[in-house]
C-alpha cells in the first residue's frame, strides 16, 4: 500500500518526485575534533529549551525504500524538478539494517509482526503437523528383536496439549511414504493426544477433505511441515511453520520458522507463535506502544 499511495502522488496529484521518510526523535549535535577544545553545537534544539524526546514532533529522514521519479525528470538527471514531495511510513515499516545489532532487532519485528507488516490474524482452529521431521527428529531406533522406537520432546507435548486447551484441533499427518510403521504413528497419536490423518500423497485433495468434515477454510488452519512434498500444503494454509533443520526451509517463505530444531521442541515453539497471534486477534484495543492520537 506504500508503494500504491506514493505512485499515486506522481500519477493524481501532479508530483515529479516522491521519496520515502520515516520520523526519528532524536536530538544531533556538531561533531568537533576533540584536539580543538570546541563546544559541540546543537544542529536541531534549542539547549535552553530542550523538550522531551517524545513530546517533540521530530525530523524527517530518508529511509530509502523507493524513489519515484518521472521520466522526463529522471532523463534530466533530476535537475529540472517541479513539484517534489516525501511519504511518510511509521517506524514499524522502517527497520534499517546498519550495524551488527540491526539483525537481531529486525528478527524480532518479523517474529512479532510477520514477513509483511501486520498481519490479519485468522483465528486457527485446526493445526496439521508432520510427524516425522517435525515431532520426531526423523531418528528411528531399533530395539534387539527388532521392535521400532522414536523419541518425542516433552515440550512439544505440551505444546500441543496448550493449543486443545485452546479448542484447536490438533492432527498429525503422515502418508505412505513414511518410514514409521502406521502402528507406531497411532502409537505416537495415542500419546500425544492428537487425531491421525494417514493419506496415500497426503496432498491439498486430502487436507481438502479432511477440511470439509471440519466445516473449515485453509485460513483458518496453522500447518507445520518439513519436506518438499510439504510445499502445496505449507503455501494453501493461513499459517505455516517450519522447524530450522528442515529441508525445505530454504524452498519456501515460511511465516514462522522455529529457531528449534524438529524433535526438540520446535512443535512447542510454534504452538506458542499461533496462540500469541490468537491473542492479539482477541484484543480489542490496537498493539501499538504509542497513541498516536495525542502524540
Amino acid at each position: 500500500h506504500h508503494i500504491r499511495e506514493a505512485l499515486q502522488m506522481i500519477t493524481e496529484q501532479g508530483c515529479d518526485y516522491v521519496f520515502s521518510v520515516v520520523r526519528r526523535h532524536q536530538f544531533r549535535w556538531e561533531e568537533v575534533d576533540k584536539k580543538d577544545c570546541k563546544n559541540p553545537t546543537s544542529l536541531n534544539i534549542d539547549v535552553a529549551h530542550r523538550p522531551r524526546r517524545q513530546d517533540w514532533h521530530g525530523e524527517l529522514y530518508e529511509n530509502g525504500s523507493f524513489y519515484f521519479s518521472t521520466r522526463t525528470a529522471l532523463e534530466s538527471s533530476l535537475k529540472q524538478l517541479g513539484k517534489i514531495a516525501y511519504y511518510e511510513m511509521l517506524p514499524e515499516y522502517s527497520v534499517d539494517i546498519d550495524v551488527d545489532i540491526d539483525w537481531p532487532v529486525a528478527e524480532q519485528r518479523v517474529l512479532r509482526f510477520g514477513y509483511f507488516g501486520r498481519e490479519e490474524n485468522a483465528a486457527v482452529r485446526l493445526f496439521l503437523c508432520k510427524v516425522s521431521g517435525c515431532v520426531t527428529n526423523g531418528q528411528i531406533f531399533t530395539s534387539v528383536s527388532g521392535e521400532d522406537h522414536v523419541a518425542i520432546n516433552a515440550r512439544d507435548v505440551a505444546g500441543i496439549q496448550m493449543l486443545q486447551r485452546e479448542n484447536i484441533e490438533v492432527f498429525l499427518i503422515s502418508n505412505v511414504n513414511e518410514p514409521l510403521s502406521k502402528g507406531l504413528l497411532e502409537k505416537v497419536a495415542q500419546l500425544t493426544g492428537c487425531g491421525l490423518q494417514f493419506g496415500e500423497q497426503q496432498n491439498g485433495f486430502e487436507m481438502e477433505q479432511l477440511m470439509k468434515e471440519k466445516k473449515l477454510c485453509w485460513d483458518e488452519v496453522a500447518f507445520m511441515g518439513e519436506n518438499s512434498e510439504d510445499r502445496e500444503i505449507l503455501s494453501q494454509v493461513g499459517l505455516n511453520g517450519v522447524p530450522c533443520d528442515s529441508v525445505v526451509a530454504d524452498l519456501i517463505a515460511a511465516k514462522y520458522m522455529c529457531q528449534r530444531p524438529a524433535g526438540n521442541g520446535a512443535v512447542r515453539e510454534f504452538a506458542e507463535y499461533i496462540l500469541m497471534l490468537k491473542k492479539k486477534s482477541l484484543l480489542q484495543v490496537h498493539q501499538e506502544h504509542i497513541d498516536r492520537d495525542n502524540f
